[in-house]
């Protein structure tokens, strides 16, 4: 069936079989009289104001105000748009108006059900937020025009909430975010709070699952509160909701075993008394919180207040058509009327339906002395907010409030040059040093792998942040530490639009948990840039490590490089992906992206000691170049080779060094430069990346016509596609990650991938034949012999299971 059937409209839950006790825990208040007669019919004309634009702005393209009968002519010739959760998001935005006007609240809104646009929209017209960041919409009817007839056509605002939307912080197109999302937004801003409607449909899945323990990492002393609505109307596309197939008492049992007080919000015949209420309540209690810690006496285990609203799947649409139910079903869920524009009955349901809210009543249709046409009646207006910075459109918080940090200097924190050391242990030295220096704007969001991953040098002076664990209440900590990279990207990116700064390390194999995510905010990141009126925020920074060359203890499930292409697949404006070489590379590195301005910053290393081939000055050259030759490691410092040999990442580039000290040994006539590649898209053809090297660059670095072999981290069609559109690419060969692993050795991991020093070897050998006489004569037997060493090893690894001693000293030019 291409629907459900359903019996009746909004169709009430079947009781459940809890014990009539767990109600006790739905918190019951006084609702009767909470507004009063002026604020009630201000709230009420608020609501049919935006409610009428929303659904205007999916249908018409002419007559937006009715001052005649709708014709065919009138109506979109696509109608795009979501009008289910359209008046739930209204009736919240109406009363957060109130509420800010009332008490001078600082909050911000975040839309789970981002495909309720035109509900945002409308409600940003009405409160004059458009038009600081808009010319095109002013409070009139000049600007009521250009909102309806332009929405989700060229030109127009999207059917989805995105940065276009003043005082969004989340893209509304992929559902699961938004609660996570806000409570990385209030982290370190205790004057704030944020509300964030939850969809029902949205609530179904792990993203927002996992999200609701958020509030165990709310430290009230020094961050701000989430207050969550969770918008029951009871459908989905096609299927009833599981919240909507909840009763009270199952919702109540739900919410409040995750620590939450429970409002249930759901007197439709008195719903804004009962929202206001309700408002009033959760804010009550969010600054009954907040006082006990900020006074010293922190309650333990605090139960944040969480509101429970039940109103019909589009509300105030037309209740039935062609014998089927509209309003209280899933056939609201998007345009109710699909046919508008083509059947009269259709046509006429929806005059019907938007003269129901009396639009004559609310905008000036006829301009007289002192009356802009189309602008809003002033008692419909009197609920918003004065002051301009106090308006959900406009808040700084969420498209100006940019703090950069300080990022301390590093040389003093690198290692000897010929020394090993841990990437991620030095890197923890400087991240330590970073949150001294940032004791308010920084933050790591880790999914439980801090101290495995070798970055717990920062508890040195930091701690955790579960506010459940006695061990880590109330202290400050500036680590967020859950097991969920979902909750864990969402706070992050709340955390950064909001304006701050923050790192995400991660096993390598688990990062592309979050691959949609990323995905969902560089492309709000993307529209940001372009709006002009956003401005600079930190960059996304991405530690990737514990990396398939080094999990050959965890197995083939822990052995994943995607996540390279995932971030090689955004606009190059936005991507960076840096691999650095050693642990002074990688301090720099980390610098230079802690520094950096809306970018999605990739880092991949290695938490086991490794080879550190430069000193900190040559490594500080090196990265700002993004890829240099290696004199040390190249015969004659790299001039005029036979071969070219590459290096991109950690390991593969130790077995690339490796394998120009054996081919020292065995073919002293092959002349090898070696070049190790830090900065990713520098071999992006020109004119592609910003970083891509010229042509010129590029084939002074690499040669113009001699044969390249890169060993590579990730998996070799991403430099295929990387290097596609630079000249002579048949030269080239690309080694890298092939999809072999197990659990096995370190350096079998090496030889299973065919990225070993040996295979590295056998392919130079083979192409400097092609240039060089006096290798050619003996390139068969050298390659094979080569080979042969890689065989001998397999077998010492299978007999005793550890690699061969010594395979993994720094190699040795003599």
């Amino acid at each position: 069936m291409p629907g459900q059937i359903i019996a009746q409209p909004n169709p009430p839950p079947d009781p459940s079989n809890l014990s009539d006790s767990i109600s006790e825990y739905s918190v019951q208040i006084n609702t009767i009289n909470v507004l009063t007669e002026s604020e009630l019919r201000a709230i009420q004309k608020f609501r049919r104001a935006a409610n009428y634009i929303a659904a205007a702005m999916i249908f018409l393209k002419d007559n937006i105000l009715l001052e005649r009968q709708l014709t065919f002519d009138d109506i979109k010739p696509r109608l795009l748009g979501h009008w289910g959760t359209c008046p739930g998001l209204v009736l919240v935005y109406a009363h957060l108006n109130r509420i800010i006007k009332r008490t001078n609240l600082d909050s911000l809104l975040v839309v789970g059900p981002g495909h309720g646009a035109p509900a945002i929209l409308a409600s940003l017209w009405l409160e004059d937020s458009l038009s600081p960041f808009y010319v095109l919409y002013p409070r009139d009817r000049t600007g009521l025009t250009e909102l309806i007839t332009k929405f989700s056509a060229p030109g127009g605002f999207p059917s989805h909430i995105n940065a276009q939307t003043p005082g969004s912080i989340h893209e509304g197109g992929e559902l699961g975010y938004a609660l996570s999302v806000a409570f990385g937004a209030v982290m370190d801003n205790p004057h704030l709070v944020v509300t964030c409607v939850v969809g029902d449909g949205e609530a179904e899945s792990g993203p927002t699952a996992a999200a609701w323990h958020a509030c165990k990492y709310i430290d009230p002393a020094e961050s701000g509160a989430v207050l969550p609505i969770v918008h029951v109307n009871g459908f989905k596309i096609s299927e009833r909701t599981i919240y909507g197939c909840m009763d009270d008492k199952e919702l109540v049992a739900l919410f409040s075993g995750y620590g939450y007080m429970v409002r249930i919000v759901s007197d439709l015949e008195h719903i804004d008394q009962d929202l206001a209420a309700s408002m009033e309540w959760a804010l009550d209690e969010i600054s009954r919180i907040q006082h006990a810690a900020r006074s010293g006496n922190p309650i333990v285990k605090p139960r944040w207040p969480v509101l429970i609203l039940r109103t019909p799947k589009g509300w105030t649409c037309p209740k039935m058509m062609h014998g089927e139910f509209i309003e209280g079903s899933f056939r609201s869920h998007q345009v109710p009327l699909p046919e508008a524009k083509t059947s009269q009955e259709e046509l006429r349901a929806l005059q019907g339906w938007l003269q129901s809210y009396g639009p004559h009543e609310l905008f000036a249709t006829k301009g007289g002395r002192g009356v802009v046409e189309g602008t809003p009646t002033e008692e419909l207006l009197s609920i918003i907010p004065d002051k301009k910075n106090k308006k959900l459109g406009c808040r700084k918080e969420a498209y100006a409030n940019f703090h950069p940090i300080e990022v301390p200097e590093w040389t003093h924190l690198g290692v000897q040059k010929g020394s090993q050391a841990s990437c991620m242990k030095v890197v923890g030295t400087l991240l330590r040093d970073t949150i001294e220096e940032n004791p308010t704007t920084f933050r790591i969001f880790s999914p439980d792998e801090l101290v495995s991953n070798k970055l717990d040098a920062v508890f040195d002076v930091t701690g955790r942040n579960l506010q459940w664990d006695v061990a880590s209440r109330a202290q400050g900590g500036r680590v967020i530490e859950i097991l969920s990279e979902h909750t864990c990207q969402g706070m992050l990116q709340g955390y950064t639009l909001t304006g701050r700064t923050a790192l995400f390390p991660s096993y390598e194999a688990f990062l592309g948990i979050v691959h949609t995510m990323m995905v969902q905010y560089s492309k709000f990141t993307k529209m940001a840039r372009e709006t002009g009126w956003r401005k600079d925020i930190g960059s996304v920074n991405f530690l990737e490590t514990s990396t398939w060359a080094r999990q050959e203890h965890n197995g083939f499930s822990h052995q994943n490089p995607s996540f390279i292409g995932a971030i090689l697949n955004l606009k190059p404006g936005l991507a960076r992906v840096y691999l650095p070489p050693d642990a002074n590379c990688f301090l720099s590195t980390v610098a230079h992206c802690l520094r950096a301005k809306n970018y999605v910053n990739l880092m991949v290393g290695s938490k086991q000691p490794t080879p550190v081939w430069l000193s900190p000055e040559q490594a500080n050259k090196h990265c700002i170049a993004g890829a240099s030759t290696w004199e040390f490691a190249s015969v004659d410092d790299g001039a005029n080779p036979d071969v070219v040999l590459v290096g991109i990442g950690v390991e593969v580039t130790f077995e690339v060094i490796a394998a120009a000290a054996l081919l020292r040994k065995i073919v002293p006539a092959l002349r090898v430069r070696v070049i190790n590649v830090t900065d990713l898209m520098i071999l992006r053809p020109h004119g592609t990346h910003p970083h891509a090297l010229s042509t010129e660059d590029f084939d002074t670095l690499f040669t113009k016509d001699k044969n390249i072999i890169i060993n590579y981290h990730g998996y070799p069609i991403e430099v295929k596609g990387l290097i596609f559109g630079r000249p002579a690419v048949d030269r080239i060969t690309i080694k890298g990650y092939c999809e072999e692993g197990t659990t096995t050795s370190p350096f079998n991991m090496m030889l299973c991938n065919e990225t070993s020093r040996y295979d590295v070897a056998a392919a130079a050998i083979r192409a400097g034949a092609l240039h060089n006489t006096s290798v050619s004569t003996e390139a068969h037997a050298n390659a094979a012999y080569v080979m042969h060493m890689a065989a001998k090893d397999r077998d010492y690894i299978s007999t005793h299971g550890t690699d061969p001693e010594g395979i993994f000293d720094t190699p040795k030019f003599d």
